[in-house]
């Protein structure tokens, strides 16, 4: 969530900020797809791409830096964070790969390939409200490294894992950013949001879909014969482990950032489209912190109805690219997966489920 405050806003669009605005975001949206540099440096692009929104937009802050620097090291106060999180895991993957790999690839031969893919989807999206999602993406991201299939599945399937995880870190306050936002700015009257409001909320529509994305995994795995598997050796220095932390940090902060300096356009233009068209535009999340949207557009006014179709359009966006969401930027990092490659994978069946949702939600009376 940005820590720029409504009140910093000027209450009509200011042209000159709005063209620049304008600008920068579509910067964001083309630039990681057509050049290779931007592709190869996504965190310094938008680290830079943030910091000139902030300026255009005149949101600079003691609060916002503050936030920009201690987001990625901390979450809700508590002195942990995606950075600790992720150079933890790698240090500790660096030391100890073999015994780990070793019970991930027992577990594996247990079940089947397949079982295993399903089951682990499933286990991973709904445990993640409960463990948070940047521990979630951290082991996710180990585990499709070592997989036997080739390098183009395992981009496939962690892109469709990512909206999984993704949908089933909402259903608690704790599982992610934009889910602590919605049930803070939801706990008075009407709703008095407690800790299972989302999960009442949602759970009926986000389990569902984990399920169907996890069969859809496996469908897109092909035949896959299993014979005995090898340990993989780890390839990795400690460097690369340590690296991948920082870049992740440079990431969260960058997009902090960015979603401060774009937020004059969601508050001139964004949360004043309609319902039924917002849940489109609300496909931005794709590159924009979709916590941002969230604190900018749920409120206690709002009906049930618009809640979901805000919440599930924010969630389902932040699958499409890599920005979207903090599962995509870990497992991306760990993977290298390029910009070009996730949205190839992403952006449709990102599509496909903003419609199907789109369908059930409307039918029942948006």
């Amino acid at each position: 969530m940005s820590a720029v405050p409504t009140a910093n806003i000027p209450h009509e669009p200011v042209t000159h900020i709005a063209i620049g605005l304008f600008t920068i975001f579509i910067l964001v949206l083309v630039l990681p797809f057509r050049v290779k540099k931007v592709e190869e440096n996504l965190e310094a692009f938008f680290f830079i791409m943030g910091v000139l929104a902030v300026t255009v937009s005149g949101l600079w802050s003691e609060e916002l830096v503050k936030e920009a620097i201690t987001a990625p090291v901390m979450i809700g106060g508590l002195p942990i964070g995606i950075f600790q999180v992720v150079l933890i895991a790698g240090i500790v993957i660096y030391y100890f790969n073999k015994p780990i790999y070793s019970g991930i690839l027992k577990i594996m031969e247990k079940l089947g390939f397949k079982l295993f893919i399903f089951t682990l989807i499933v286990f991973l999206s709904l445990i993640s409200s409960l463990i948070s999602v940047i521990v979630t993406a951290v082991i996710l991201a180990e585990i499709i490294a070592i997989l036997p299939i080739d390098r183009n599945k395992k981009i496939e399937l962690t892109v469709i894992t990512c909206f999984a995880v993704g949908l089933g870190a909402a259903l608690t306050p704790v599982g992610e950013p934009l889910s602590t936002i919605a049930v803070s700015k939801l706990k008075g009257e009407p709703y008095h949001a407690d800790f299972l409001f989302l999960f009442r909320l949602l759970g009926e529509y986000i389990i569902p879909g984990i399920i169907v994305l996890a069969a859809y995994a496996v469908l897109r795995l092909g035949k896959i014969t299993m014979k005995k598997i090898e340990i993989p050796e780890y390839t990795e220095s400690l460097r690369t482990a340590i690296i991948r932390a920082i870049r992740v940090y440079m990431f969260v902060a960058a997009l902090i950032l960015l979603g401060g300096g774009l937020s004059p356009l969601v508050i001139w233009y964004f949360i004043k489209i309609p319902p039924e068209i917002l849940y489109w535009v609300n496909m931005i999340s794709a590159v924009l912190d979709n916590a941002t949207l969230a604190a900018a557009e749920i409120g206690p006014e709002l009906s049930i109805m618009q809640i979901k179709s805000a919440l599930i359009a924010l969630l389902i966006s932040g699958g499409m690219l890599i920005p979207g969401n903090v599962p995509n930027i870990v497992a991306a990092g760990r993977l290298r997966i390029t910009s070009r490659e996730w949205a190839r994978i992403g952006v449709p069946i990102g599509l496909v489920l903003m419609t199907v949702y789109y369908v059930i939600l409307y039918l029942e009376g948006i």
